[in-house]
């Protein structure tokens, strides 16, 4: 149905809440990316089946007549630890870990005895968390941009409507001037969400205010870091907030067209954005003449090949052109000569779900939010070594904190937190002393750090760090588009420094080389990506030094991670003379005779550990 004009649009949404209200119960399956991984569609079409076979009316749509039981395919909860997940509605239940076998219970249980299966709740420290709400997890965030994200049909125009979606857009179509919407975000100070920061406002005006009369729009879905799935999960379970967006960003600069530039390995967000443009389409949300307002505008989708460096604004809008995609010397910026040389709005996807909530809230609630300076809230993904992974929201100027030990529970297996990486291969590793620090802009800028687009990597006690700054060092290498000497030549020969420093041949002099070379890279690569392509590097060796000098020196990994620097000795006190280990040596490393202790031959040991998983009477130890 198309949707005419302004008048048109609330009566559909007031249809559609009514129709929204009607539904008794909702049962929303995490249908992220996550879950789907962990078998979730097949629960969804399960618990479809049974509900419908009970009679309790199943619907997939909303129609003026809705009752009974909804059953939907929603986005990412964000508890990705605990997929899948089931949200039933309106009791609040969240169960986790849900499998096949355990929707007739549901059904059972919940829907039609409105009792929870109190063993797929949340339990931590002894307690059962019933409503999701409650959970520690979620009780500690603010989700604004990810409200909708595990509470509405991710691919219905329909439900999001229902919600208010699009409402945003009328209000600026009708009762603003362009001018007066980049005030607002600019008002706002919602700066970007992608790394960098730059104030969108200012760079919206400053494509307003170019001669050009084409300009374009550009969404940066290309969400490349290591542990990164924010955008992602937009994408996936709220796609109509971000296009809503862009059609205010369109409008803001004088643009009829936009583009979505989002990576190929993300099928499903591909998928949902598709539907979502053609179901905006066709309530003529998006086209020629907007809700009979004169205001065109067209959104494509586009697919990158998954290199990191078309996270770049001029290398993604190289790529889109259908060029090889690598940077460009700047000025000019991509404001004055972006997309085809032309003005071009370019935001991520997290910029863009902020803009609707701003124009229908205001610039002074958006800025009541977090530091003055940094005001609203970001989206994170926790991952790595502790307890609750997956993807959150919290005011900007949380504190590190916060986010690992309240929402994230803390490291797993009680162990001490060592560090966290925060902003990606561009990022910086912090440490303990950091757990206070506010988590915005300014303040990680102090300390050698940046946001990036939010992925935070949190390492325990038993990580190398100098295998950490080896990690990231040869993501950036591989993925350098190979432009520019400083950052093609000079992150290869910090990778060689590295590999030799884990392998045990380096020296303190390579410790000098590495923070000369990251000085160079930093002051002289073409483009962002390069300029903070050292930070890992720099910050560990500022942070654990003495980490790199006992690889270096002492030829020790301080925690048992570098393979090559580790040695296998047979204790002869214990070894019985079997000879079972010299048998199994495939390198031949071992000699001896029967009844006698072995021996193992350093030079030739490959360090592979098969000697010490055969050995009956514990005789070999790794030193």
């Amino acid at each position: 149905m198309k949707i005419q004009t302004v008048d048109h649009l609330k009566q559909f949404e007031s249809q559609l809440s009514k129709s929204l209200d009607k539904q008794q119960q909702k049962v929303l399956v995490c249908a992220g990316t996550g879950c789907v991984a962990g078998g979730s569609i097949n629960i969804y079409n399960r618990i479809a089946e049974i509900v419908k076979d009970k009679g309790l009316l199943t619907h997939v749509d909303l129609v003026e007549e809705n009752e009974g039981v909804g059953v939907k395919k929603s986005g990412c909860h964000g508890f990705c630890e605990m997929g899948p997940l089931v949200r039933i509605e309106p009791y609040g239940y969240l169960y986790i870990k849900v499998q096949l076998e355990d929707c007739e219970e549901i059904v059972e249980t919940t829907l039609i005895q409105g009792k929870p299966v109190e063993r797929l709740m949340y339990n931590w420290e002894g307690k059962a968390y019933a409503a999701q709400e409650e959970i520690p997890f979620y009780k500690k965030q603010t989700r604004m941009v990810l409200e909708n994200c595990g509470h509405i049909d991710a691919e219905s125009i329909k439900e999001y409507i229902a919600k208010g979606g699009y409402n945003a857009l009328s209000k600026t179509l009708f009762e603003m001037t362009p001018e007066e919407v980049c005030k607002m975000i600019s008002d706002s100070n919602l700066r970007g969400r992608g790394g960098g920061g730059y104030p969108a406002g200012r760079k919206w005006s400053q494509v307003l205010a170019q001669p050009s009369p084409i300009k374009y729009v550009v969404c940066n879905g290309d969400e490349g870091d290591p542990g990164a799935f924010m955008d992602r999960s937009i994408m996936e379970g709220d796609p109509h907030r971000m296009i809503e967006g862009m059609c205010i960003a369109g409008y803001a600069a004088g643009a009829c067209e936009g583009y979505i530039y989002v990576r190929a390995e993300y099928p499903l967000a591909v998928d949902r954005l598709k539907t979502a443009i053609a179901q905006a389409r066709e309530c003529g949300l998006l086209g020629n003449n907007i809700l009979d307002s004169g205001f065109n505008f067209n959104i494509n989708v586009n697919q990158g090949a998954g290199a990191f460096v078309c996270g770049e604004g001029s290398a993604l809008t190289a790529s889109i052109e259908g060029e090889r995609g690598m940077p460009r010397v700047k000025p000019p910026r991509t404001v004055e000569a972006g997309l085809w040389a032309k003005p071009t709005v370019l935001n991520n996807v997290e910029t863009f779900a902020n803009v609707p909530l701003i124009i229908l809230k205001g610039s002074d609630w958006y800025k009541s939010i977090g530091p003055e300076k940094s005001p609203g809230t970001k989206a994170f993904a926790i991952t790595g070594n502790v307890n609750n992974t997956g993807l959150i929201e919290v005011p900007m100027g949380t504190t590190l904190r916060e986010v690992i030990f309240e929402i994230g529970g803390g490291v797993k297996d009680n162990k001490r937190m060592k560090a966290v990486q925060i902003g990606g291969p561009s990022g910086a590793c912090l440490t303990e002393e950091h757990l206070d620090l506010p988590l915005d802009f300014d303040s990680l800028k102090k300390v050698g750090a940046m946001i990036g687009s939010g992925g935070l990597v949190v390492m325990d006690e038993d990580t190398c760090m100098v295998e950490v700054a080896r990690f990231f060092m040869n993501f950036t290498q591989n993925e350098s588009c190979g432009k520019c000497v400083p950052c093609r030549e000079g992150t290869k020969r910090m990778l060689e420094i590295l590999e030799g420093i884990v392998e045990g041949r380096g020296t303190l002099e390579d410790l000098d080389l590495l923070l000369d070379l990251a000085d160079t890279v930093g002051s002289t690569a073409l483009c962002g990506l390069g300029k903070t392509a050292a930070n890992p590097v720099v910050s560990t060796l500022k942070y654990f030094k003495d980490e790199y000098i006992a690889h270096v020196v002492d030829k020790k990994c301080p925690s048992k991670t570098c393979q090559a620097l580790k040695v296998l000795r047979i204790k002869k006190e214990l070894c019985k003379g079997c000879s079972k280990c010299a048998r199994i040596c495939p390198a031949n490393a071992i000699e001896g005779k029967i009844k006698e202790p072995y021996t193992i031959i350093a030079e030739k040991c490959i360090k592979c550990g098969a000697c010490l998983q055969s050995c009956a009477f514990n005789a070999i130890e790794e030193v």
